[in-house]
């Protein structure tokens, strides 16, 4: 991958095989769906993270929130994160576990109106 590391590429590769069950809804979805004609590719190397998903067409990166990521250290790595992505012209989605078992139609619909912004 451009801009990545060997390191990043290996970790995406394993990450690839565990994907929560949240990753694996959402994956069916988009793999299947191919919102609006774009194809995205999960758990994929951007710079020097690992994004759970990503449509390169539109350098857009959408990410899976768990528990986790209610702790106040992972909160400040993720705008980290985040801000790092958009300096590179990513566009960051973030959506809540919850959001994608208990309601994918809307993820889809949100994912679907930032592809018609890009």
């Amino acid at each position: 991958m451009r801009g990545t590391t060997p390191v990043v590429e290996e970790r995406a590769r394993a990450l690839r095989k565990e994907l929560t069950p949240a990753e694996q809804a959402l994956w069916r979805a988009l793999r299947y769906d191919r919102i609006r004609g774009m194809r995205f590719r999960r758990q994929h190397p951007v710079l020097d993270f690992v994004v759970d998903f990503y449509c390169p067409a539109r350098k857009l990166c959408v990410e899976l929130d768990g528990g986790i990521h209610d702790e106040p250290d992972q909160q400040e790595r993720d705008r980290t994160r985040t801000a790092v992505l958009e300096a590179g012209g990513f566009r960051v989605l973030r959506f809540r576990n919850g959001e994608v078992t208990n309601d994918t139609s809307s993820v889809l619909r949100r994912i679907r109106a930032a592809l018609d912004e890009s």
